[in-house]
């Protein structure tokens, strides 16, 4: 008797850890059931992949969705309806809200918040601080947190970790792989003078390439006297990427699309504010090396740093004008452009999206094809070809720096536990998302 499944995606080409090759994909009960032939079988729901490339289920490991108090600039419905309409499928969100996540409750509203009203699967950070230090071991092991999130620099109020003593002493509370934006507050301090009123151009020298890698030099030393695992955010620098190849044992690597592709000093001229993140976006030999520690391995996964703000805000002259753009719907198209472009393979963006955070986190069922895993799956179009535009952005800020950006591969259909929630731009079966698991909180 014929097999029958809950689902079934037939006849696309799938790029996965186990290699590229045509094959159907055989759900039940929203895990991985089978791939393979399944010709002879039948499925309640059946989604024809011929043409189309199938992909584990991207996972976007750090966005900025506004909510609570921020909510003009984005909101956890629209945040995660710009997440799955990119393809993605799981995204981890940070504590920089107002309230700030350091607490229990602060974790528990923002998870409440996301029930029913986010589109994709999700966790959320506990910011670390020098006042909650000594309770971060509880706190990561809650359910629904992602870990814990440390702003060394670019950061105000209690957020703001600055001194070698207070990163030390939450590594020191910490079990699980801390996160870190790593710039040094101090020479950032010395630099601020340098700004250059209405001139973005400015803004990558304030921020130097001194301030990234005096801070993650640092860290690394502080983490290895620690024994201790630490994942630093975006990096944007030569030599952090020299750097930390010498201390994968301790450190892992994130980089971003953006700082893949926009470059200073043209970019700051001709999108002015809107190209205005922090770290900044670097100089073209910067941005090289960043390509490198994407050939070499150095770096293990690519988050979009999703951090919108309204157009209002990012036309202020510099430096009153915010750091941070939206990302988390244009990661895939940006990178898969990328890879029609030769710069870096299909299999090698599968790592960084996918097995790169399954790794780096440990998810407990995501990140992989494969038998009992969630059956996540992003369905792409590679020979499409279009341009983005702050039209088809569903942030609330309503803009992408990517306005105009030729664009080569399309997300198709985004599929979470095996359920269709987008197919073809369109939002189909909203509010699914359920909160991410994690191997070291199973027994929480």
């Amino acid at each position: 008797m014929p097999e029958t499944y809950d689902f079934i995606v037939r006849g696309g080409e799938l790029v996965s850890h186990a290699g590229r090759g045509f094959a159907d994909i055989g759900v039940k009960a929203g895990k991985f059931a089978a791939v393979g032939d399944l010709a002879h079988a039948s499925a309640g729901e059946v989604f024809d992949a011929k043409g189309l490339t199938i992909l584990p289920g991207v996972i976007d490991s750090q966005v900025h969705f506004r909510e609570p108090g921020l909510e003009w600039k984005e909101d956890l419905e629209s945040g995660s309806r710009s997440a799955v309409l990119g393809g993605v499928t799981a995204v981890f969100e940070m504590p920089n809200t107002e309230p700030t996540t350091t607490d229990a409750d602060a974790l528990a509203d923002k998870l409440k918040r996301a029930n029913h009203r986010m589109h994709c699967d999700h966790a959320f950070y506990v910011g670390g601080t020098h006042d909650n230090a000594a309770y971060l071991g509880e706190l990561e092991r809650l359910p629904g947190c992602c870990g814990v999130k440390v702003f060394m620099g670019a950061s105000t109020g209690t957020l703001l970790v600055p001194d070698d003593a207070g990163v030390a002493d939450i590594l020191r509370h910490i079990n699980r792989r801390g996160t870190f934006h790593s710039e040094d507050e101090y020479r950032l301090a010395e630099r601020r003078p340098l700004a250059r009123s209405g001139d973005w151009t400015s803004h990558p020298e304030v921020r130097d390439a001194e301030s990234a890698i005096r801070s993650t030099r640092r860290l690394v030393g502080l983490a290895k006297a620690l024994g201790k695992r630490i994942h630093v955010l975006h990096v944007t620098t030569a030599d952090e990427i020299a750097f930390l190849a010498d201390h994968k044992d301790v450190a892992s690597v994130e980089l971003t699309p953006q700082h893949l592709t926009l470059t200073a000093p043209q970019d700051y001229e001709r999108l002015q504010g809107f190209a205005q993140m922090n770290p900044p976006i670097r100089d073209a030999a910067h941005q090289a090396a960043l390509w490198r520690g994407i050939a070499m391995g150095v770096a293990d996964v690519l988050g979009s740093d999703h951090a919108p703000h309204t157009r209002e805000e990012k036309a202020r002259p510099y430096p009153a004008s915010p750091s941070g753009m939206p990302g988390v719907q244009t990661l895939l198209p940006v990178m898969l452009t990328h890879v029609a472009q030769g710069r870096l393979t299909l299999e090698r963006l599968v790592d960084l999206t996918s097995h790169g955070p399954q790794r780096i986190f440990g998810l407990a069922d995501k990140g992989r094809v494969a038998e009992g895993y969630d059956a996540d799956l992003t369905i792409v179009d590679l020979s499409a070809r279009y341009r983005l535009s702050h039209a088809d952005m569903a942030s609330r800020c309503g803009w992408t720096p990517f306005d105009g950006f030729q664009a080569r591969g399309r997300p198709i259909a985004t599929i979470i536990r095996g359920r269709l929630v987008m197919n073809q731009g369109e939002l189909v079966a909203p509010s699914l998302g359920e909160p991410v698991r994690f191997l070291e909180t199973l027994a929480a």
